[in-house]
Formats: structure tokens, C-alpha cells, sequence
């Protein structure tokens, strides 16, 4: 299916691919990217575009969405941890240690697997096949609460939830250190690292917006229990931004210190709250998880100290 827009003055001298994102509820930046290198985005019917191409007034942008490819990707009997279900989405509950969705090299053993044992072929197609049913992801070693859409059209109300920034998404944390503030909110651009390029860092070059507010739950002698509820999703967000504050999450070997007192297999992170407009009957829904095993002896290890 084509998509044509004629571009205004307002959106002049945008880069395509930022206007893209921001104008297709299931098109994310790099989606776009690699439309545009795809030559299925064009501008006035030329498809030899780069990714920062600046909008000019009058441009006529045509989004040309690609064909549903076979899915590759094979089901594996993986017990799935699952909150609620109906015929159009499901939660679940992700454990720390499993990746969300295959990567070049590894297409076996993860979420997405388990989930086409689960649903067969009763996943969206939008985020193509290595991400079938996928609205939004949390890291391999990050445990809780993710949100999987059924068909297309759920998938595309959530997409659009999350981008008006509706959906609530609270994680419980465990920060190094003290926050001086019981309550706060970190409003910092999130980009590639220019120093690594495997991470993420706070950045006004090439970065995009990135909101986290953040409420402190129990204080402990070196370490702070914490709230964080993101307004954005941006790749490691919470890790980044709670790094940035100089509290990084007790078990981040990335963001944070690379040894810890505590014998951890990846950082305490958890998604702890979601909820979100059903996209059939217009209910707000809302669920919740508890802290891990993990996660929750450290926490009582600490209130024993």
C-alpha cells in the first residue's frame, strides 16, 4: 500500500526520516531508515535518498509499504508466563535472561519463539518476521510486564498509544547510591554512544527526546529502591539516564559497575506496571508484576543490613 503527503511549511527542512517516523504510527526512525535505503520511501518519485534528507516545501514524500515476508522464524515449546489473553493481545511475563524477539545469529530460544508455539500464525505482521506480535520490547536481562498484539490493527492502536506516550510503564529499580530527591524527573536526549557504538549515552547529537520520571520507594546504606515510570522508550532508557544521574542499576555490567557484591546474572530492572487502552472495546487496562526471586532477595538481604 502507498502513502503520499505533500509537505507544509511546518515541516520544512525536517529530516525524512524523522517526519516518517513521526507521521506513521508503526514506522519507528530506524524502520525508516531502512525503507529509505530500500528505495521504498521517495520524494517527487526519486528513490536515491539518504536518511538525512532535508524536507523542502511542496515535497510529495511516498511511503511505499513492503509485502509481508514468510515467517521464518519457527515456534519452540517455551513455558510463557501469561497475564491475560483474548483474541486480539496478550501480556507476559518476561524473566530476566531471555532476548524478546531473534537476531542475525540467533533465531532460536527467544520470546518471539514462544510466543508462535502459543498463538501460530495469530501474530501481527507489522514489525516483519523476527518481531511478530512485538508493540515493544524490555532488554534480555531485564524482567517483567511486555505487551503483545495479535493482529494488525491492535498492533497499530498500541503502536499509537505509545507514541501519544498513554501507556503507563513503571519498573522497579535498584540504584547504586543514594538519590538526593525523593521524587524527580530526567528529561535528556538518548543517542549512540559516539565512544561505543554498542551502547547508549546521553547525547544532543543524533539523539532523540527521552523522559523518565523517578520516585524513591525504601532507602537503604548505599543503594535506593526506586520507581521509574518512562514517558519515552528509548533504548536503555532508564538504565542510561539513571547511569547518567551517577545511580546506575545494580547489576548493569554495561551502564554501570562491572563488579558487584551481589552474585547477579544481569541488572535489577523490572517491569513492574503496565496498562493501556484496550484497541476493541476502549477499556484502560492495567496490570501488574511482582519483583522476581531474584530481585526480591537482594531486597531482603538489604533490609536486613
Amino acid at each position: 500500500m502507498e502513502h503520499k503527503i505533500t509537505i507544509a511549511g511546518e515541516n520544512v527542512g525536517e529530516r525524512i526520516d524523522k517526519f516518517i517516523s513521526e507521521n506513521f504510527a508503526d514506522i519507528t526512525r530506524s524502520y525508516a531508515q531502512k525503507l529509505i535505503d530500500g528505495g521504498n520511501i521517495t520524494v517527487g518519485g526519486v528513490s536515491a535518498l539518504k536518511t538525512n534528507y532535508k524536507l523542502r516545501f511542496g515535497d510529495t514524500v511516498s511511503v511505499e509499504m513492503p509485502e509481508l515476508q514468510e515467517l521464518e522464524v519457527r515456534g519452540e515449546d517455551i513455558p510463557l508466563s501469561i497475564i491475560y489473553e483474548d483474541d486480539h493481545l496478550l501480556v507476559v511475563n518476561k524473566p530476566q535472561g531471555i532476548v524478546v524477539h531473534p537476531a542475525a545469529g540467533n533465531f532460536s530460544g527467544t520470546l518471539v519463539n514462544a510466543l508462535i508455539h502459543h498463538c501460530g500464525e495469530s501474530l501481527s505482521g507489522i514489525n516483519g518476521v523476527i518481531r511478530p506480535g512485538i508493540v515493544h520490547r524490555i532488554d534480555k536481562d531485564t524482567s517483567g510486564l511486555l505487551l503483545v498484539a495479535k493482529n494488525d490493527a491492535a498492533h497499530q492502536s498500541l503502536a499509537a498509544q505509545i507514541k501519544d506516550r498513554s501507556v503507563v510503564r513503571e519498573y522497579n529499580a535498584l540504584l547504586h547510591g543514594n538519590l538526593k530527591e525523593d521524587k524527580g524527573t530526567v528529561d535528556a536526549p538518548i543517542g549512540r554512544s559516539e565512544k561505543d557504538r554498542k551502547k547508549m549515552a546521553v547525547t544532543n547529537r543524533n539523539s532523540r527526546d527521552a523522559v523518565t520520571h523517578y520516585e524513591v520507594l525504601a532507602r537503604y546504606p548505599g543503594y535506593t529502591f526506586a520507581k521509574c515510570r518512562l514517558e519515552t522508550g528509548r533504548t536503555h532508557q532508564i538504565r542510561v539516564h539513571m547511569a547518567s544521574l551517577g545511580h546506575s542499576v545494580v547489576g548493569d555490567k554495561v551502564y554501570g559497575r562491572p563488579r558487584e557484591k551481589f552474585k547477579l546474572d544481569g541488572q535489577l530492572l523490572h517491569a513492574s506496571r503496565l496498562g493501556f487502552t484496550h484497541p476493541l472495546s476502549g477499556e484502560y487496562m492495567e496490570f501488574e508484576s511482582d519483583l522476581p526471586e531474584c530481585f526480591g532477595k537482594v531486597i531482603e538481604k538489604l533490609e536486613r543490613m
